[in-house]
């Protein structure tokens, strides 16, 4: 069969919420441009939108699902002839559509043969709601007459200046010794990347403002101090860190002044005073709904070492697809990947029927590992064990029980997701992927997820029912036999606290705690891997996202925490309730001045404030296939959780971040206006 042109058939989906007397409806409309008749034919579609296994199906059936992909097949016998539509609709999805991007952004006709056809796809409509969509991120324009006489974000904790000297052309750097002369390399190598036409850095044969550099006693690890003079400038610190603050801190100065002379200065006289409030400030990001490659991780390290952040957090493998080169097992990558029509995992969140995807290297690995180094930003990978391993049973299904029978589903859909505590072969393939791990990461500072594993996993295993048997009494395993087939994960994370599952999966943490710790390494798992509490807490750390106040009773518990809620500082979530805006919503939604002026530890004890680490926001990439998108969920949140980590509360200014963070770079370069 032959379409005369990649826009020949055509996507439009819209969403209808439930109302009085309305069921929901989240229709889509195939119409063929084309002078050939369809027939024969599926379309699949995929986006962050979930069809339920049982929505109820009108105008034609839901034939495949999994997860966010679904295979949608009209009535038998039907023709679509050119210039007509067919529409199906569902009326029952995993979670209600709250924003443009929540609906189908891929889809693609499968035919008899095997051959697809492509689909143009547009964004998803809603019924009475639909103003101009938006991407690209927000520019607040800096003012005329600013709070402040000089620009830095995350402003510093103490600043003393005065006067004004004419805008230096560039900084000539003159670094003393070997940590000053490694910093002074690691600045030239960032500004030359954010701003590459500027000259930041430039010897004073072309103008450059002379800027000594020097290692000094009496600094904290990060902490930095800049004292100004009208014909020089000098860098103090305790470590390289410490002068690359300053530096970046003195950069920010120099641009701001630079571009907005008419609002900015660059001092003539005083001082800087400046170190972090808070020593884990973080950034993580989702690789494996989206890929991003080796270019856009390292410029992304970049943007965050100009915002000061200190922390990494690389989600290396999910569900959707394993990134990270491992040798024992080459198949995890040759497999896990990869999408696409026709292979092990098909098309999901915004990939096509075409084979995309990718993974990291082990030299590019330790190339980025070794960019952040001079950054001053430590890198934590993360396999997420043991949920979330759909990708990874695929590539190797030899980790299931042979005898494993019947179906549970993961928050997100996928069927039987969970590696097996019960198998030794299990532990056997994680220490050897973790060995590989630690030795790319030398922080020793390993990752595990721990999170979402379904209330009904591994109940239709005969081995984890056995040692489940043994581990807690034949009732405990008998009520967990039970769960077989029944749907438990279907409208949030299931709460597995003092279940079967959550047995399994603490006896699981438990091994890898324990052979990680005999490597020399810090666990790190998202909150649910308190389950059970039988980690050992001097080894390990959480990320707290469901809520402060959970947090702050895990802290009371004794865990070391990082607070990252999903309701302020997850990034995929929307900036506004409006449909218009771009990302999720199923934790709510966070504006930028909600960001900046949320309290991390608000109502925390001075004990629970003992085990607080720093804050941290994450970035899941579910619907990040525009860049666009990206750019408008990150910038400038990212700032504001920033100056959260550095800047004391009491120095804290909306008033004053608004008029500054228009000056901070963002990863793609693509704004609301462009």
């Amino acid at each position: 069969m032959t379409i005369q042109t990649k826009s020949a058939l055509r996507l439009q989906t819209h969403w209808t919420p439930a109302a009085a007397g309305e069921s929901l409806a989240y229709s889509l409309t195939l119409t063929n441009h084309s002078s050939t008749p369809l027939k024969g034919f599926k379309l699949c579609v995929s986006g962050p939108a979930r069809i339920d296994p049982e929505a109820v199906m009108e105008g034609g059936s839901l034939t495949a699902r999994l997860s966010n992909h679904s295979e949608l097949s009209p009535p038998d016998g039907f023709v679509l002839e050119p210039g007509a539509s067919w529409t199906v609709t569902a009326h029952g999805l995993s979670y209600p559509l709250r924003h443009w991007t929540d609906g189908a952004n891929t889809a693609y006709v499968a035919l008899a043969d095997g051959t697809t056809l492509p689909v143009a796809v547009a964004a998803t409509k809603a019924k009475g709601d639909n103003a101009p969509l938006k991407r690209g991120a927000e520019i607040y324009p800096v003012p005329v007459a600013a709070p402040v006489p000089v620009a830095i974000v995350p402003w510093p904790n103490s600043i003393s200046v005065s006067g004004s000297v004419s805008v230096p052309a560039g900084l000539a750097l003159r670094p003393e010794g070997v940590e000053a002369e490694a910093a002074a390399k690691a600045f030239g190598e960032l500004v030359d990347d954010l701003f590459p036409v500027e000259g930041i850095v430039r010897p004073e044969a072309e103008g450059g403002l002379p800027v000594s550099l020097s290692i000094a006693e009496g600094f904290g690890a990060e902490a930095y101090a800049i004292r100004f003079a009208a014909d020089r400038v000098a860098v103090t610190a305790g470590t390289r860190t410490g002068l690359l603050h300053g530096l970046i801190t003195l950069g920010q100065i120099l641009r701001g002044a630079r571009h907005h002379p008419e609002t900015f200065v660059f001092p003539a006289e005083g001082e800087i005073r400046d170190e972090p409030s808070l020593g884990w400030r973080g950034t993580h990001l989702d690789v494996a709904r989206q890929f991003y490659g080796n270019a856009e991780i390292s410029r992304f390290l970049k943007i965050l070492a100009w915002n000061k952040l200190n922390r990494f957090h690389w989600h290396l493998s999910d569900d959707e697809a394993w990134r990270i080169e491992i040798d024992a097992y080459p198949e995890l990558t040759h497999i896990g990947a990869w999408r696409g029509h026709g292979l092990p995992l098909p098309p999901l969140l915004g990939s096509g029927p075409q084979r995309t995807g990718g993974y990291y290297t082990k030299a590019a690995i330790r190339e980025i590992v070794a960019l952040a180094g001079r950054l001053g930003i430590e890198v934590i990978p993360e396999i997420d064990v043991p949920g979330h391993s759909y990708a990874m049973l695929h590539a190797m299904p030899e980790l299931r029980d042979p005898a494993e029978h019947g179906l549970y589903f993961s928050v997100q859909g996928f069927p039987n997701n969970c590696l097996n505590p019960a198998r030794e072969v299990t532990y056997r393939v994680l220490e050897t992927i973790l060995d590989e791990v630690i030795e790319l990461f030398p922080f020793k500072r390993i990752h595990v997820g721990a999170d979402e594993v379904p209330l009904g996993a591994w109940s239709g295993s005969p081995e984890a029912l056995a040692r489940l048997g043994d581990m807690a009494g034949a009732e405990v395993a008998t009520a967990h036999a039970r769960r077989l087939n029944v749907v438990t994960n279907h409208h949030g994370a299931d709460e597995i606290e003092g279940s079967g599952a959550a047995v399994l999966q603490a006896e699981f943490l438990k091994r890898i705690q324990t052979f990680l710790a005999s490597r020399g390494c810090i666990t790190g798992g998202w909150e649910e891997a308190a389950h059970g509490n039988v980690i050992d807490k001097e080894r390990c750390y959480l990320n707290g996202w469901r809520s402060v106040e959970v947090s702050a009773a895990l802290a009371g518990q004794g865990y070391d925490i990082v607070v990252c809620p999903g309701q302020v500082y997850y990034l995929d979530m929307a900036n506004s309730p409006a449909w218009s805006e771009p990302g999720a919503a199923w934790a709510g939604w966070s504006e930028p001045e909600t960001l900046y002026e949320f309290d991390p530890v608000k109502g925390w004890t001075d004990e629970q404030k003992r085990h607080f680490l720093g804050v941290q926001c994450c970035i899941w990439s579910e619907p990040m296939t525009d860049r666009g998108v990206f750019d408008r969920l990150v910038f400038p949140r990212i700032s504001a959780l920033a100056e959260t980590g550095w800047t004391k509360p009491e120095r804290k200014s909306w008033e004053r971040f608004r008029a500054l963070v228009g000056l901070m770079p963002i990863l793609y370069g693509i704004t609301a206006t462009a």
